[in-house]
Formats: C-alpha cells, sequence, structure tokens
C-alpha cells in the first residue's frame, strides 16, 4: 500500500516545489502549475515508481488526489 507522503513526493518532483503538500481532497485547481503537461508527467512518474499502467481513460474518471492514491494502491494490490 502506498502512502500519502510518498505520492506527495513525486508531486513535490514533478512540480519542482518542495513545499508542495497534498490532501486526499487535492485537485488540479489547487495547483496553479497543475496543467495537461505536468498531469502526463505526473501519471508517467506513478507509473514508473509504482510499476503500473493507467488505461487511457481511467485517469479523467477521478476527482482528486485521494480517488488517485485509492487507484493506484487497487492496482498494486492486483
Amino acid at each position: 500500500m502506498i502512502a500519502m507522503e510518498a505520492l506527495n513526493e513525486l508531486f513535490r518532483m514533478v512540480f519542482d516545489d518542495d513545499s508542495l503538500t497534498i490532501t486526499r481532497a487535492t485537485t488540479a485547481n489547487d495547483i496553479e502549475e497543475w496543467d495537461s503537461l505536468t498531469h502526463m508527467n505526473l501519471v508517467m512518474a506513478i507509473e514508473k515508481q509504482f510499476k503500473i499502467r493507467f488505461p487511457l481513460g481511467e485517469l479523467r474518471l477521478l476527482q482528486n488526489v485521494g480517488a488517485m492514491l485509492d487507484l493506484i494502491n487497487a492496482k498494486i494490490a492486483k
């Protein structure tokens, strides 16, 4: 199971912001730099770090970081 802290480290790396702190309720609207390009960089970093893959449309259904974390953990558990 991946903890929020591990995901937060990836966010800090992708967004190049050591002070960034995410919560389960965080959305793209909460992070000014979170655009389509950084979203793709974030997805690729998550896939590489946790050795998982997301189908093309799966991520569009996620409402916030908490849902993303739950999806990551579900994929790792398989």
